[in-house]
């Protein structure tokens, strides 16, 4: 005869097999083996901790490891997480940024407290922070030549399509203008060495210029993330009439395709390799001396293979100066670039990244971009 606990185990089984329960309700993970049961959700392992620090509100077990009463498995039986999709998301603005499993731990959280603690998506009052079209406030930003991070008013306008931020409280002219057509934001935590850290990016002159921000409290950090979000997609609906939401929330942010050390030489390929921090965005590959530089040494820019863009495995025969042994060879219109990566798995990776934009055709912006590409050498 099965105990009461194996028929209780066996029911939540059961219940893990029901359409929308076989992903984390949070993040999306595949096969959650861990439930709110005040909630009356499925999550995933790294969900549940997050649940664990709001006990207030969610109480949770694992699926397999913990005992479970009747009353418990049977309140998740009557929720699942496709319920509480509809009682906790009806209000989830198109730009509000839903995190994957693969997202950093502050996105997750932040998603987290503001369906469940919050109620940010039933109440929609409570989305003023990321949705009025302005906000201001300080934000510690890194200095471009001393690395310290210092206190730095800043200020989002939909109305004037930019976002400013001013080197002393009480200036008058902001220090710089990022337009928000050319506006991306990336969370970077490991990069900037701080858990709420952002990466935002514009471009200057046609050159990326990257500056690096955090702010202590973690909801404050990422509704700056979320109205920058906002202010790119009423600009984008303004630039492309009758587009679908579909379509336009994929180029509200972007979260850089790969980066890492590889080392690179010169057009004539014959003053030495030298070590560079490389970062994959979209058709751009930058390198910087150091991860968190202001601006980049070079842009190269990556087409399609419709345009005569290739990605070869190793180095020309005569190569050399190079410490790291695996080659990468990116062949364009105008020259070859070389890099070389430092394991045999970091060049697979970097080919597989590279591999995937040339494979994809140019949309017509993107050769106004690539006439326009100044390349530092």
């Amino acid at each position: 005869m099965a105990t009461e606990q194996e028929k209780i185990k066996r029911r939540l089984q059961e219940l893990l097999e029901r359409p929308g329960n076989g992903n984390c309700v949070d993040c999306g993970a595949a096969a959650p083996d861990w439930a709110s049961f005040t909630l009356g959700v499925f999550v995933c392992q790294r969900c549940s901790g997050i649940h664990r620090n709001i006990p207030q509100i969610s109480r949770v077990k694992s699926v397999t490891l913990d005992g479970w009463l009747a009353a418990e498995v049977e309140f998740l039986a009557s929720t699942g997480n496709n319920a509480a999709k509809d009682k906790y998301e009806p209000k989830v603005p198109p730009f509000y940024y839903r995190p994957t499993h693969s997202d950093c731990q502050l996105l997750r959280e932040q998603w987290i407290r503001a369906r469940y603690e919050r109620k940010e998506f039933v109440h929609v009052e409570k989305q003023e922070p990321y949705s009025a079209g302005y906000r201001e406030g300080f934000l510690w930003k890194r200095g471009r030549d001393n690395g310290q991070f210092l206190s730095r008013k800043f200020i989002l306008s939909e109305r004037e399509g930019a976002l400013k931020y001013f080197n002393k409280h009480d200036a008058r002219e902001p220090k710089a203008i990022m337009k928000i057509h050319t506006l991306n934001a990336t969370f970077q935590p490991a990069k900037i060495g701080n858990p709420h850290g952002l990466q935002i990016t514009y471009l200057k002159d046609n050159s990326t210029r990257n500056i690096f921000v955090y702010h202590e409290d973690g909801k404050e950090m990422v509704d700056w993330f979320n109205a920058i979000r906002a202010a790119r997609f009423h600009y984008l609906q303004v630039a492309y009439p009758g587009a679908n939401d579909v379509d336009l929330v994929p180029k509200l942010t972007r979260n850089y395709i790969k980066e890492g050390y590889m080392e690179k030489t010169g057009p004539k390929q014959t003053e030495g390799f030298k070590k560079r921090w490389f970062t994959m965005d979209d058709r751009r590959l930058m390198y910087f001396k150091d991860p968190l530089d202001a601006y980049a040494r070079g842009e190269v820019f990556i087409g399609s293979k419709e345009n005569s863009y290739t990605v070869l495995p190793g180095l020309p025969p005569a190569t050399q100066g190079n410490h790291w042994k695996f080659g990468i060879t990116i062949v364009t219109p105008d020259r070859k670039f070389l890099f070389a990566c430092e394991t045999e798995e970091e060049q697979k990776d970097w080919i597989a990244a590279f591999q995937k934009v040339v494979n994809r055709p140019m949309l017509p912006q993107e050769y106004a971009v690539e006439a326009h590409f100044k390349h530092k050498p």
